[in-house]
């Protein structure tokens, strides 16, 4: 079982937003058993709603404590995606395959940015360099909600990232 906690300053914080405009929202760190998987920070636009985040431009930036390869994090990713609701397969399949392609193999240390905008998806950025992306607003809104959305199998970290009372 997965455990998330609220992080006080575990990772330095990034001197600009990866988003124009974007302030730091919250941020945690994802645990399993444990062990370290990724420090989370969300940014967000300075009129952002939590309660309708899936309006707004989003980055959700992960430093990964450990090594991963695409294909593990697409197959995760899915798996999370579909807590939110039924999915047809086909399709979770075709995110799937979007997903190994746009995620990059990640070693301990390594940024993964996903850039969000509402309706049209998320760009993937590698250690500050963009890496991919999948351009389907549904996918945009799953994807994201696997830490924003209230069916996340991390409800402690979503209330860090959104900066949610508990």
């Amino acid at each position: 079982m997965q455990t998330a906690h609220a992080s006080g300053h575990s990772a330095p914080v990034q001197a600009s937003a990866p988003l124009a405009g974007a302030v730091p929202a919250g941020e945690g760190v994802l645990r399993f058993w444990g062990l370290e998987i990724y420090h989370a920070r969300l940014w967000v636009p300075p009129a952002f709603d939590a309660q309708d985040w899936a309006a707004h431009p989003l980055a959700l930036a992960l430093t990964y404590r450990r090594g991963f390869d695409a294909a593990a994090i697409a197959r995760r990713s899915l798996e999370e995606m579909r807590r939110q609701g039924p999915l047809d397969e086909a399709l979770a399949q075709r995110w799937e395959q979007q997903l190994r392609a746009a995620l990059p193999q990640v070693q301990p240390g390594d940024r993964v940015v996903g850039l969000y905008r509402p309706g049209a998806g998320v760009q993937f950025l590698h250690n500050g360099k963009p890496h991919g992306s999948v351009a389907d607003a549904a996918f945009g809104a799953r994807f994201m909600g696997i830490w924003l959305a209230p069916q996340t199998s991390e409800p402690a970290l979503r209330a860090a990232l959104l900066a949610l009372p508990r």
